[in-house]
């Protein structure tokens, strides 16, 4: 593990006292178009470590830690709170060796198998369709599937289909009718493959698009409202923009809803550095990758704009987030990483590039939900913690089908050696009530920043809002003090003739509302 380097320490750790005030926005309250897609806002849940099991399901027969036909209700009762829209499963790599009817029937009768992607552990198949898509009905989230194309057969994604969503006579609702659900449980989005890339079968992309065009055609499915199916394409890693290209020219828009895209904030996959002991070379590095996310969508969806000027086809982000080395003496296949003030500061600033781009970008999964990656909840035994991630996207949830209202930043620069990176992340909206939120994120572990916000077409004489925030940018919530970093009431903001005022603390994340 790296250690904080002593020099950079002392400038690192010290709040400086000079504050900014070149940072300059307008916000157009005016010329709101576009709707921010609450599905912006999704989770990815899969086969790994101890995010399915041991975070989500703690067994039936647990006696220790209150659950629901084995799932924990604290983490339930945490993500209705943060409001999420949907939620991806069984994978990731995971899905394309998933194969759903060994998760079916009675738990003593399923066969067990060897998860080869994820610690080579046994999974023995205790939690399947029923009590993932159940799971989802405590929450009051929708379920995101994600189909096996790597290994599976189109007669299984097919069945898998009808499985779920048909209401009358057929082998598989009668099937399902038979291990104990009656009514089909309407889900609508599903992954046709995973990183059909790498993982999922390592194809070239005209292959794929041929695979994917011959999937989508027998996913057939419609709903009570002939709604149909959101189907969506196993996409492009970071910026093979090839990839999007052939997908969007080969496969057919009537048969494409979405097209996915995934990109982690990861400085180096051999040496991706520690969660909590980084230093703030490694910190300015991961910002630099996270704030890349804008040129990746930007240029994905110009080349989808060509074939697709109308935006009927979704950008689907449906991996992101920081990825770092596990914590030590943890197995390395489990990819279990605590979460500082910088993920709190990535999510923001991430989330913000979304909301900019969201007449795209309808649908995003932040990776992962429990104990993997950037996770918004983990737990050990008992215990449940909320890291700073959970808190930005709970403070974020009021954008959730807003509308988008345009804002122009010029920001100071975060400066690292020679090179540098626009300090602040601002975006708004306006919610159906008619309240005016804006999220603004402040990246500078060292300095304050004084931002100056020209407010046009809003008719607001006040402002109110939460902070999250804390001492140093490698602060993390422990199961010991699990409420080290939580939101805050925030008083350093100020609404006088249209001219908003904000002094954002060094790494932070505030949401206002302007009443």
């Amino acid at each position: 593990m790296r250690h904080f380097l002593k020099s950079a320490g002392i400038i690192f750790l010290l709040t400086s006292s000079t504050v900014f005030a070149q940072n300059k926005v307008t916000l157009s309250g005016d010329l709101g178009k576009h709707t921010i897609n609450r599905h912006i806002y999704g989770h990815f849940a899969e086969h790994l470590g101890k995010c399915i099991y041991g975070g989500f399901y703690v067994g039936e027969n647990n006696t220790k830690i209150p659950n629901k036909d084995g799932v924990r209700m604290d983490v339930v009762e945490a993500l209705k709170k943060m409001k999420i829209p949907n939620l991806r499963w069984p994978g990731g790599c995971f899905a394309d060796t998933y194969q759903w009817k060994d998760g079916i029937g009675p738990k003593a009768n399923r066969p067990k198998i060897v998860n080869v992607w994820w610690g080579n552990v046994t999974e023995d198949n205790s939690f399947g369709t029923h009590d993932f898509l159940n799971m989802c009905e405590l929450i009051g989230t929708e379920p995101y599937l994600a189909g096996n194309v790597g290994s599976g057969t189109v007669k299984d994604l097919s069945d898998w289909v009808q499985y779920v969503n048909f209401k009358g006579v057929s082998p598989m609702s009668d099937l399902r009718a038979k291990n104990g659900r009656e009514n089909p449980w309407k889900v609508r989005y599903w992954g046709v493959g995973n990183e059909a890339w790498g993982c999922g079968g390592n194809m070239k992309p005209d292959y794929y698009a041929n695979i994917y065009r011959q999937y989508a055609t027998f996913m057939n499915a419609s709903f009570e409202n002939n709604e149909r199916l959101f189907r969506i394409a196993s996409g492009a890693s970071d910026n093979d923009y090839n990839w999007t290209e052939t997908l969007m020219r080969e496969i057919p828009h009537n048969m494409l809803e979405g097209i996915a895209m995934h990109h982690y904030s990861v400085i180096d996959w051999k040496h991706k550095g520690p969660s909590t002991t980084f230093t703030e070379e490694l910190y300015f590095k991961t910002m630099k990758e996270a704030l890349l996310m804008d040129e990746l969508v930007k240029r994905h969806s110009t080349i989808m704009d060509k074939y697709d000027p109308a935006k009927k086809v979704a950008l689907v982000v449906d991996e992101w987030g920081g990825w770092y080395d596990v914590e030590p003496g943890t197995n390395p296949g489990f990819l279990f990483q605590q979460n500082t003030m910088r993920d709190a500061v990535l999510a923001g600033a991430t989330l913000n590039i979304f909301h900019k781009y969201c007449e795209r970008v309808r649908m995003a999964n932040l990776a992962q939900v429990v104990n993997v990656l950037q996770s918004v909840i983990l737990t050990n035994e008992e215990k449940m913690i909320l890291t700073p991630t959970y808190h930005v996207l709970e403070m974020y949830n009021v954008h959730q089908d807003a509308t988008m209202l345009p804002v122009e930043v010029q920001s100071n620069d975060y400066t690292f050696g020679n090179e540098k990176l626009p300090a602040i992340s601002v975006s708004a909206s306006r919610d159906k009530n008619g309240a005016v939120h804006v999220s603004l994120v402040n990246i500078d572990p060292n300095k304050a920043q004084d931002i100056t916000i020209n407010v046009t077409g809003v008719n607001a004489s006040g402002v109110t809002g939460r902070i999250l925030t804390s001492g140093k940018v490698q602060d993390y919530n422990t199961f010991e003090n699990p409420g080290k970093i939580q939101p805050a009431v925030f008083g350093g903001a100020s609404l006088k003739n249209n001219v908003l005022t904000v002094k954002l603390p060094p790494v932070s994340v505030v949401v206002l509302e302007l009443k």
